[in-house]
């Protein structure tokens, strides 16, 4: 039989299988909803400040959220809390399809609904990361966890293009009807899904903060790679929300946005696929560090790109070029990172600890609300460029002080998890 390779290996488990495909599905319904609602805001009100509090909506009661997310997905059946959160967020589609094509749809009924998929979303997020070590063997989770960040990525680069064609054809409301299959068939999935008992939590004091809290401070490597995780999402990912802005200073246009974007998303997935092959390596805690401090580095060669478009020759091209490999060591440092966090995080702390981590997802909108602030005041390149800087002294301060997790190990990772 071939062997399948390294990065697709957690597919061979048939409760995995299932559970990625209910998962891409529902993904999709994601990245639909982003794009009908974005495009609906903007034409009911042509405000850029309700698209920024459209984005802010879904963001922040996600991050608000997570902990008790975290806390419920230690104390009840995992599976079960995903299904709940499965049929409210088909409800909340549904009223949204219902009030666009009615064409009595206003604004603040958008952001509201936002709202309530946010709140929706950081009580499902930690269920769904606690999960994934119930679905797959110990050595392949580090291919289950990349091939979670492979479904987001992969549709970040193609949904976007079709909703945009469905726009053009039928109009937002129908989006909508369509991004209900998606909390629908997770929905099936889960409800056929066998998931033992690793989706039970076994700590009856499942919502204490000062234990998780503690269990992080007691452990190095989940007190240097969380707070480095939402260093990337915050500063290092932020600049995808404003890439319209550098698009522009780069001469590209609409199409050279589509582009970028695409770039990013493509090398995230080029970036999940290839950590598959790192999962054994002796030197996986400096790939990981160094990824970051790569990540970091592109950035800022973006940046001094964006600000010297008109002195450079092919400056798009070379823009294109560090955005895939930005996103591409991005992808790396936090399937990674992920990973090793997962493989030592205790089942009954999972939710939490996993959920805390997590909230690196969600600070990329409310990065791009740091970097367009000081874009305002120093420009897009210089705002970009300090973003840059923070990113990579962090990681390289890491990699300089940290030798717990620099010495990190992939053959030794995957052992019992502490208690």
């Amino acid at each position: 039989m071939k062997r399948r390779p390294a990065a697709l290996q957690a597919l061979g488990s048939a409760r995995y299988r299932r559970y990625w495909f209910g998962l891409l599905a529902y993904a999709g319904a994601v990245r639909l909803v982003m794009i009908a609602q974005g495009w609906l805001v903007f034409e009911l009100s042509r405000s850029p400040l309700d698209l920024g509090l459209l984005g802010a909506a879904m963001a922040i009661p996600a991050i608000l959220l997570t902990w008790t997310g975290g806390a419920l997905a230690d104390r009840v059946d995992r599976r079960k809390l995903l299904m709940a959160t499965s049929v409210a967020t088909t409800a909340l589609l549904v009223l949204q399809a219902a009030l666009d094509l009615s064409g009595v749809v206003t604004v603040w009924q958008v952001i509201t609904i936002a709202v309530l998929l946010g709140l929706v979303g950081g009580l499902e997020w930690p269920a769904m990361q606690a999960l994934i070590p119930s679905l797959v063997a110990r050595e392949h989770l580090m291919s289950a966890v990349a091939m979670n960040a492979i479904v987001w990525q992969s549709t970040r680069m193609v949904i976007p293009a079709l909703g945009g064609i469905a726009i053009a054809l039928w109009d937002t409301g129908v989006l909508f009807l369509a991004a209900v299959a998606g909390p629908l068939s997770m929905l099936a999935v889960l409800c056929f899904l066998d998931v033992g008992a690793g989706a039970r939590s076994r700590s009856p004091r499942g919502g204490a903060f000062a234990e998780a809290l503690h269990f992080i401070l007691r452990h190095r490597l989940f007190a240097v790679l969380i707070p480095l995780s939402w260093a990337a999402g915050f500063f290092g990912s932020s600049y995808l929300q404003l890439m319209p802005v550098f698009a522009d200073l780069l001469g590209a246009g609409g199409a050279g946005f589509g582009a970028l974007m695409s770039a990013s998303g493509a090398g995230s997935v080029l970036g999940s696929l290839l950590v598959g092959s790192l999962s054994a390596t002796p030197r996986l805690g400096r790939v990981m560090l160094g990824s970051l401090v790569a990540a970091g580095t592109g950035i800022f060669a973006f940046a001094l790109i964006a600000g010297f478009a008109n002195l450079l020759p092919n400056a798009f091209h070379a823009g294109l070029i560090c955005v895939a490999l930005t996103n591409l060591f991005i992808s790396i440092f936090m399937v990674t990172s992920m990973t090793a966090l997962q493989l030592r995080c205790p089942d009954s702390l999972r939710g939490r600890v996993m959920g805390l981590h997590g909230v690196a997802f969600n600070l990329m909108i409310l990065g791009a609300l740091f970097t367009g602030a000081l874009a305002s005041l120093l420009g897009a390149p210089a705002s970009l460029a300090v973003a840059a800087l923070i990113v990579t002294l962090a990681a390289a301060a890491a990699l300089a002080t940290q030798p717990e997790v620099r010495r990190l190990d992939g053959r030794a990772v995957p052992g019992p998890n502490p208690d």
